[in-house]
This record gives structure tokens, C-alpha cells and sequence, in this order.
């Protein structure tokens, strides 16, 4: 017969010689990241964010980069609102955060809306946030943030990512209610809760376009374009969010240098666009960015944006075709090395 000791020897007891054999030890499954390590992770990546942000408030990332001129802004806007007039340019809200990247009233819900909009489609979003909002009523923060993350996650399923985005969310949850008593961020817009329970407005700060940003982004998993978005659709500030078809027309215009990423560039446009067309040049350049192949690459069908840097730098069709290539692989490998990694949720800030 044989026996196991506690020292992982397995020992022979019947009368023949006793038999020592040793057993391998047994493989330890790596510990998950303690609390605190992850505490220190958000804070120091709220730093960086921050930091950012303070450089790039006044002056651009890249300071010798001259493009675009507000004329050519002016330019670029009044070409795509003709080729697009079917696009609205209404500034009205809407009863679905995630389909109009936060265009609602309620801050806190906007910025949730807007971020089931990262990294999928409109479709797919709207879907997440309608399902959301079945699950746990519309704006009913207090059941999202206390629920399990598995039904937060459920919910939101078919909007990808979603593991990642409800632990972003509860999270957001968590903090907005430990500053401020309450899940809310109307603040930033001028709003205050009364003892009764209502709304009243006039009587809180007013935060600066530079105030709100810093606090949006303060929060764990939450980056510029997030926040900008936020900023523009609903608090109805001068903001220009940088999303992926933003970022691509501006290379393909000329409004950023080659070595400009989606946060640089955000830094770089929010100071050249002129705030009275930020809103409308943002919405046509996203529309016509999912409408126009001709911007995607070459012998697909004509672009009214390369017809105008046709006739106004006089570039040559066959360096446009060029050009466009080139800078649809190199959008394609920044937007890669900025997706969520399976490690570390808060790189899902945009």
C-alpha cells in the first residue's frame, strides 16, 4: 500500500522495501493584481492624463505645424455640408446616448453612452444602450453601479467589449458617487439637485471648458475623445472630438503631421478648428467618412475632399491614390495598438 506524506513523498508501507518517490510540486495559479496595485495603476495613469492636458491646453503638440488654417476649416466645412446636406447639423438631444455619442441632457448617462460607442458600431451600440436601460431602467445608476458585474455585462453583451466596458462603468459609478454623494454629473452643466429632489439652475459654479474636461478625464477609463464628446453633444461646449474618421481625413488633409497619434491630434485640431464650426465640421467629417469610399482607397469612386486638394495644392491623382493608402494602413495600425489589451482595462480610455 502507499501512502502520500504532507512533503509530497509517497511512501510503500507493505513488507516489501519501502519505495520513496518524490511528486512534482503542484502549479500555483498566478495571483490577480491586488487592489492596491490597481489603485496605484488608475492614479498613475490619471496623472498622465492629466498632464497631458495641461501641456497641450494653450499650445499645440506641434507647434510648427501650421495646418489647418481657419480659412481652410471654413473650407472643408462648406464643401462637405454641400456634398452632405442630408446630414443634420441639429444640436437638439436625443433619447439614445450611445447612438449620438452622448448627445442627451444627463451628463453622467452621456458619458456612459458614449463609452458603449467605443470601438463598435452605431448599431451595436444603440442596441447595448437600449438593453441597458431595460435591464435597469433608463439612468437608474444606483442599480447599475451595485449590480454584479456579470448581469452589467450581460446587458451591454452585444455591444463588444463589454466585460471591459461595464467594469469601466461600475467604476465610474463608484467614484462619481464617493465625490460627490450622488450619481450625478450635472454639475458641469450648471445644474444642482434641490432638497426636494429637483433640478434648479444658476446658483453652482460654472465650469470652464478646461474644468470639465480635467474632471471627465479624471475618471478611470475615461480619455480625451470620451470626454470631448461629452463636452460637445451634451454640454453643448466647443470641443472637437478626434474619432477614427476624423483622425484619417485630417491626414489625408494635411491637418496633421504623419507622426500624430488620435490624442495628439485631438490636442493640435481643438485649437486650430474655429469653435463655430467645431460641432458641424466633427458630424460632417464622421458622416463622410463612413459614406465616401472614394477617401479610402484608390479606383473606388471619387472623393469630394481629394478633388479639393486637387485643384488647391495641386496634387496629382496618382499621389492621392498614394497617399490614401498609405495613410489608411498607418490609421489602421495606430487604431490596433490602441484597442484594450485582455489586461488592463483602463487602456479603453479614448
Amino acid at each position: 500500500m502507499l501512502i502520500r506524506t504532507s512533503s509530497n513523498v509517497v511512501c510503500s508501507v507493505s513488507g516489501a522495501r519501502p519505495l520513496f518517490v518524490t511528486m512534482p510540486p503542484k502549479n500555483k495559479r498566478p495571483r490577480s493584481p491586488s487592489l492596491e496595485r490597481q489603485s496605484s495603476e488608475a492614479a498613475s495613469n490619471k496623472t498622465k492624463k492629466l498632464k497631458l492636458l495641461e501641456s497641450h491646453t494653450l499650445s499645440s503638440p506641434f507647434p510648427d505645424f501650421s495646418s489647418p488654417t481657419a480659412a481652410e476649416a471654413y473650407q472643408v466645412h462648406n464643401i462637405l455640408s454641400e456634398a452632405h446636406s442630408d446630414i443634420s447639423l441639429d444640436t437638439s438631444t436625443s433619447d439614445n446616448a450611445a447612438s449620438t455619442c452622448g448627445k442627451v441632457p444627463d451628463v453622467l448617462e452621456s458619458l456612459i453612452g458614449t463609452i458603449l460607442s467605443q470601438n463598435t458600431s452605431s448599431r451595436n451600440s444603440t442596441a447595448a444602450k437600449h438593453n441597458l436601460d431595460k435591464v435597469f431602467g433608463r439612468n437608474n445608476f444606483a442599480a447599475i453601479a451595485t449590480a454584479d458585474k456579470a448581469a452589467v455585462v450581460e446587458s451591454i453583451k452585444m455591444g463588444g467589449l463589454a466585460n471591459k466596458k461595464a467594469g469601466v462603468i461600475q467604476r465610474i459609478l463608484h467614484e462619481v458617487k464617493e465625490r460627490h454623494g450622488s450619481y450625478s454629473l450635472q454639475h458641469l452643466a450648471g445644474v444642482v439637485k434641490t432638497e426636494e429632489g429637483g433640478d434648479k439652475t444658476g446658483e453652482p459654479k460654472v465650469f470652464s471648458d478646461d474644468e470639465a474636461m480635467k474632471e471627465l478625464v479624471s475618471y478611470d477609463g475615461v480619455g480625451p475623445k470620451t470626454a470631448s464628446c461629452v463636452l460637445l453633444f451634451c454640454l453643448g461646449r466647443a470641443s472637437f472630438p478626434v474619432d477614427t474618421h476624423v483622425f484619417r481625413l485630417s491626414r489625408l488633409l494635411g491637418w496633421v503631421p504623419s507622426k500624430a497619434d488620435r490624442v495628439t491630434a485631438q490636442a493640435h485640431l481643438d485649437l486650430k478648428i474655429p469653435d463655430d464650426i467645431k460641432y458641424g465640421l466633427h458630424v460632417l467629417m464622421v458622416g463622410h467618412g463612413r459614406r465616401c469610399k472614394g477617401c479610402k482607397g484608390p479606383g473606388k469612386s471619387d472623393c469630394v475632399l481629394k478633388t479639393w486638394l486637387r485643384s488647391r495644392r495641386g496634387m496629382k491623382e496618382e499621389d492621392l491614390d498614394e497617399l490614401t493608402l498609405k495613410i489608411k494602413h498607418e490609421t489602421e495600425e495606430k487604431l490596433h495598438g490602441e484597442l484594450p489589451s485582455s489586461h488592463s482595462d483602463h487602456k479603453i480610455a479614448r
